[in-house]
């Protein structure tokens, strides 16, 4: 490859590696959110979906006085969850994720996913009626229909709860709330009908957020708002776009909605967390999702077909809620053995997602056998340059190969001179005598690129990394390393400059350093270029990529580090067994030797 196309390669790489840096100490500004604070809601309160398009809207009842902190509960408790839900509405609008906490730190508060009305933030879950035929729309539960405990007293994996509401109109509905012992709530939504007419109710489950999560990252590489999958096909709509919704007549407000005929889902998805409400995947629904502006509200809804129930007959519909952390595993399982189509794809896989699937599945994989997540990503480096071999060898050879065209290279220009068409000939005829592919040698680095963002894209959305320690020091891989140089990496006693401050982009770490480090060793392989501006270029470039990667997750300066260190190990044997012999210690001293001033030769020479 020559000087000038590996210089664009260089200048490319560097440019990506510039966009992303920016990215990430500049994300886009946030729109400021007034939360909701209100313990009653105004007649204003969202409607539910049209029953029909040709049939009168049905609504849901406003919410009552009666704040949902205050209204009875029901304690959920399981090895993921610590929380309640309560008999208003039959929210699930308080849960808690045991095994999570905000920070690395042990007193650290453990994650809370969903808050009731009356708190910011608030976000719930709830599953109601509307009514159709034979029942008036106040007859049917809502969100704020305050339901009767019927049987059982804790909600656990081994005791489900039921939940009873006499409508006084001849129907009986119930909600028999059961939970898994991971992330899954299952709710077998049941009207009996003891009138002596039959009635027709269309059944429902709604997720509603009060205003956009305060935590929102607004960074590119990351999905956050709406997902949902309507009969295979995925959709990932942000905040920003939901709030910018046509309004839909047949919904009253601003809203986008699909109607599902075989199999779907539809939620809301965090960094690491995610809510979702799951029909029978075998039957058509209707997936909506809204938007309030006037109370800057989020709404998710599965709206079922209608159900007929005669009279002494009863009419049962079960749909999930996922609520949790989105664990790769979990995930997957629920996917291949619960049968919900394509919910591995809730994990914003990006672009790359043919790279980033593998990539992880590998990692995790690797992690269940090591123990470690650090050692995993080591192990996983050395994998992937394994499978890439073939490829690099290949350019590495062709690299050698260039370098021993080097002297005829240099017979050529001192033959053409300054004709640059002639040099090309010449440099081509070269290249069909020796058998020699300029172009080989950017294979490396041209795949290194989509490997590259696959990982980042794996470390940075997976909640597997997520607070993963390595050793010693790095106690978080998804974090920048916590080390700094100012401190002598911990021996003075002050604290190193708080993340995200101007001061630490410059106070970087340990792993950074020894990146900086791999990549100037590297170089030393080949003696440094005779043009004085592409000498300086290649001299600095190792040392802006050292501050440039300081503040991205040690995980992923962890592979990069490794990764250099295995291409500098291929790259030396291979130009051993191709008779040249890397002068490793002789580039460094020659790198190291100062210039002497351009006076100074002019006086030698005299």
């Amino acid at each position: 490859m020559d000087d000038q196309n590996k210089n664009l390669i260089l200048a490319t790489l560097l440019s990506f590696m510039v966009i992303m840096a920016w990215t990430l100490l500049f994300p886009p500004e946030e729109l400021p959110i007034d939360p909701a604070t209100e313990a009653a809601v105004s007649a204003e309160d969202p409607t539910l979906p049209a029953v029909d398009p040709v049939t009168p809207t049905a609504t849901a009842p406003t919410e009552t006085a009666e704040a949902p902190s205050e209204a009875p509960r029901v304690a959920i408790e399981t090895g993921e969850f610590q929380g309640s839900l309560s008999l208003l509405g039959g929210r699930i609008d308080d849960l808690a994720l045991t095994q999570y906490r905000e920070t690395i730190d042990e007193d650290a508060e453990i994650v809370r996913l969903l808050r009731p009305v009356g708190e910011p933030g608030a976000y719930f879950a709830s599953f109601g009626w509307t009514g159709i035929d034979g029942i008036d729309a106040s007859a049917v539960p809502g969100p704020d229909t305050l339901w009767s405990l019927e049987s059982g007293q804790t909600l656990t994996p081994e005791s489900p709860v039921t939940l009873v509401w006499d409508n006084g109109a001849g129907q009986i509905f119930r909600n028999v709330v059961s939970v898994d012992d991971e992330f899954m709530f299952t709710f077998e939504q049941s009207v009996e009908n003891t009138g002596a007419t039959p009635v027709s109710a269309r059944p429902y489950g709604l997720l509603r957020r009060h205003g956009q999560p305060d935590d929102l990252k607004n960074f590119f590489i990351l999905h956050e708002g709406l997902v949902r999958m309507t009969d295979g096909e995925l959709e990932e709509t942000g905040y920003d776009n939901i709030t910018e919704y046509e309004v839909d007549p047949r919904e009253r407000t601003q809203a986008e909605r699909l109607d599902v005929q075989n199999s779907g889902w539809i939620g809301y998805t965090d960094h690491y967390w995610m809510t979702t409400l799951i029909p029978e995947q075998d039957a058509p629904f209707r997936s909506t999702s809204k938007y309030f502006d006037s109370r800057d509200l989020f709404q998710a809804e599965a709206v079922m077909p209608v159900e007929t129930i005669a009279a002494g007959a009863t009419a049962t519909v079960t749909t999930r809620l996922f609520a949790g952390a989105k664990e790769w595993e979990a995930i997957r399982n629920y996917q291949n053995d619960g049968g919900v189509a394509g919910f591995l794809d809730s994990i914003d896989w990006g672009w790359f997602f043919f790279l980033t699937k593998p990539i992880f599945a590998l990692l995790h994989y690797l992690n269940i056998v090591i123990g470690n997540m650090g050692w995993s990503i080591l192990a996983l480096t050395v994998i992937l340059k394994i499978i890439v071999l073939p490829l690099a060898y290949k350019s590495y050879v062709s690299m050698a190969r260039m370098k021993e065209l080097q002297p005829e290279m240099e017979k050529l220009k001192e033959r053409v001179g300054d004709d640059r068409q002639a040099m090309q000939q010449g440099m081509m005829k070269l290249y069909q005598e020796n058998k020699v592919n300029p172009a080989a040698g950017c294979l490396p680095i041209l795949l290194q690129i989509p490997i590259f963002f696959s990982l980042y894209k794996v470390i940075f959305v997976t909640i597997e990394l997520r607070h993963a320690p390595w050793f010693g020091w790095i106690r978080d891989l998804s974090a920048p390393d916590p080390s700094s140089f100012i401190n002598l990496f911990g021996l003075l006693p002050w604290a190193a400059p708080t993340p995200g401050s101007i001061l630490a982009l410059l106070a970087i770490g340990i792993l950074p350093i020894l990146l900086g480090v791999s990549m100037w060793l590297q170089q030393k392989l080949n003696p440094a270029p005779t043009d004085p501006t592409q000498k300086a270029i290649f001299a600095w470039m190792p040392w802006v990529f050292m501050f440039m990667l300081g503040s991205f997750a040690s995980g992923l300066v962890l592979y990069w580090i490794a990764n250099n260190i295995i291409t500098f190990i291929q790259q030396y044997a291979i130009m051993r067994s191709h008779g040249a012999k890397p002068d490793v210690f002789g580039n460094i001293k020659e790198g190291m030797r100062r210039k002497k001033p351009v006076e100074a030769d002019k006086k030698e020479g005299e």
